[in-house]
């Protein structure tokens, strides 16, 4: 089995971490390839990086297609799915998605934490996009962001740790999902000394793409229509 993991920003720290934690949750003999976004921006914050993500990710995924049987969008905010679960022939889920319904399958509510505030918005506008804003006991978040989106996992750990800590005791999350590629890696960090299950999106993805290339290897696509205008990669998406 291929997949394709895509890192929706331009980071190549954050793609390295991805990777890591992508290739550690892959069961034996599934080949993960990862890539970073061709064009964009070094981390995704506002609706206004979601949607230039979104036509990255895309081209991403152009740019490979016919080389891999599922696609996971490594942002959580996920950026592009909807396009591209219509356009790509084979499944594709994105992190949040991914890790939203996998918490729910352990448990009746789910926190969810991350390094910074300022990704709340988008993550809540996720949340609705999968109507799963019920399941969700609460956010826990860290303060405005401006470093480097590749030392985050190092310097937040203590930060994420405390975090999960309220999430349970004043939320009373009964899992929480550490969210956002940035800190891929780091619930398997935690996870051993966690007093409820811990979610990591890229893990949570990459399971999930294998148990559904199991389940249906291919998957309907729009009819092909010819683009006029398109970067090569986008187009190959539409002419199937």
């Amino acid at each position: 089995m291929r997949l394709l993991v895509v890192n929706s920003n331009t980071t190549e720290a954050v793609t390295a971490r991805i990777e890591a934690e992508a290739r550690a949750a892959a069961a034996p003999g599934t080949v993960v390839e990862t890539v970073t976004a061709p064009f964009g921006l070094p981390l995704i914050v506002t609706r206004a990086d979601w949607q230039v993500a979104g036509t990255a990710t895309l081209a991403a995924l152009g740019a490979r297609a016919g080389h891999y049987d599922a696609a996971i969008i490594a942002c959580f905010g996920d950026p592009g799915l909807d396009a591209a679960k219509m356009l790509a022939g084979v499944p594709v889920l994105g992190i949040s998605e991914a890790a939203f319904h996998a918490a729910c399958m352990l448990g009746k509510r789910f926190g969810v934490v991350s390094f910074t505030r300022d990704l709340q918005p988008m993550f809540e506008m996720c949340l609705d996009l999968h109507g799963l804003r019920g399941r969700c006991a609460g956010f826990r978040m860290g303060p405005p962001f401006s470093g480097d989106p590749g030392k985050v996992a190092e310097q937040a750990v203590p930060l994420v740790r405390r975090l999960v800590a309220e999430a349970v005791d004043e939320d009373g999350a009964e899992v929480v999902i550490v969210a956002g590629g940035p800190l891929a890696g780091v619930a398997r960090v935690l996870g051993p000394e966690a007093r409820v299950p811990l979610i990591d999106g890229t893990a949570a993805a990459v399971s999930l793409a294998e148990a559904l290339v199991r389940l249906s290897p291919s998957l309907p696509r729009q009819l092909p229509r010819t683009p006029v205008g398109l970067d090569p990669a986008l187009s190959a998406l539409y002419r199937g």
